[in-house]
């Protein structure tokens, strides 16, 4: 029976964060767990949550993670050459270029990250690049159109792109005659390496361009438009197809990752869709209720305090949060209430103090039920 999709399993998509996958294989693993489901579904649970289980360990796995996102199942399957690194390295793309004479029609000659491009010259894609881009919270919360810089590489004026100094050319390389691959023989059987002195390209430059230095490249920069969807969240990532380094040989360029980063807010602290703050309030205000104004990432908003509000207190202001990438509605803004204890009084103002105190002492518990409570429960413990 075939092998159910790694990220169908978890239920993530193919550019999950870590720590989406982290929170997805969690959650399954406390639905699906042998010690939770007993009976007739043991069984069937049992398999969920080892399917789960395997998922998470290949998806949590960086270099596990990229075979698989490149060669799908086979490519994390040990009865099939054995995982060992990263596409390019160990693992099937040393298998297949150690190999290519006997096994190069089955691979095509594209493992590792590489392929035949004309004349037979191994052609590599493009590495991928990060750029971390630190935005508001209010610019995470409704999303924003904005412009980055970041390196790229244009072909070399100079040179006009040879990489040969103006008026001299590249040569075929003789040790490989301009496949790029040279074959080697052990036995059985014929190896094939990467041409150690064109390193691949089938060229070779005796004259270097002194402006790009053989690489036919410059490096510049350039200024790309980046669209923050509504709802971005702290480690999620944006890609922009295309925007990595360019290949080799005429490969594919990379891609460029845009890693989101949230810088901390002066007022709110969010947690998934929803906001917190803390709100400090009066003395006479909690004790004898009121109206006050609390900050929302639309504007103020009024909220009615009862009589006798005590510290700690929250509300709750439904729909004031932040609305999520994957949330049908927003989340909710929860304020805190920290009562202020004033400072800097004047006589007059703790004469007016001491004459409260005076007559709170007076009427009891009544107007400190929780001190009450507290005293009691100190006393009982030291009988």
């Amino acid at each position: 029976m075939a092998k159910r999709d790694f990220y169908e399993i978890l239920g993530v998509p193919k550019n999950a964060t870590e720590e989406d996958i982290k929170k997805a294989y969690r959650k399954l693993a406390m639905k699906h767990h042998p010690d939770r489901n007993q009976g007739d579904d043991a069984k069937k649970s049992e398999e969920k949550f080892k399917e789960a289980k395997e998922a998470y360990e290949m998806l949590s796995d960086a270099q596990k993670r990229a075979a698989y996102d490149q060669y799908g199942h086979a490519g994390v399957d040990p009865n099939m050459g054995g995982f060992r690194g990263a596409p390019g390295q160990e693992g099937f793309g040393g298998f297949a270029e150690a190999f290519g004479d006997i096994f190069g029609d089955i691979f095509g000659g594209a493992a590792g990250g590489a392929r035949r491009g004309g004349g037979g010259q191994q052609v590599y894609r493009g590495s991928d690049l990060s750029y971390a881009l630190e935005i508001t919270l209010e610019e995470a919360a409704h999303g924003k159109d904005t412009q980055i810089r970041i390196p790229s590489w244009d072909n070399c004026e100079t040179c006009k792109g040879s990489g040969a100094k103006p008026g001299t050319s590249a040569k075929t390389c003789p040790q490989c005659n301009g496949n790029g691959t040279v074959h080697l023989r052990q036995g059985f059987f014929s190896i094939q390496q990467t041409c150690p002195q064109c390193r691949g390209t089938g060229k070779i430059i005796p004259d270097p361009c002194v402006t790009c230095h053989g690489a036919a490249k410059v490096k510049k920069q350039k200024t790309l438009e980046v669209k923050i969807p509504a709802g971005i969240n702290e480690g999620m990532r944006i890609r922009s197809a295309g925007n990595g380094e360019p290949g080799s040989n005429g490969g594919p360029p990379g891609d460029l990752y845009i890693e989101i980063r949230v810088a901390q807010h002066n007022i709110f602290e969010r947690d998934g869709d929803d906001l917190h703050c803390t709100v400090p309030v009066g003395l006479t205000t909690v004790a004898l209720g009121g109206s006050i104004e609390v900050p929302t990432l639309a504007g103020k908003v009024e909220i009615e305090l009862p009589e006798g509000t005590q510290h700690g207190k929250t509300f709750r202001l439904r729909g004031k949060g932040i609305k999520g990438l994957r949330s049908s509605y927003p989340g909710d803004l929860y304020c805190h209430v920290s009562v202020e204890t004033p400072i800097k009084l004047t006589e007059q103002q703790k004469k007016l103090l001491r004459e409260l105190d005076e007559s709170l002492k007076k009427g009891g518990e009544r107007h400190s039920p929780d001190a009450k409570s507290w005293t009691d429960r100190v006393k009982d413990l030291f009988k």
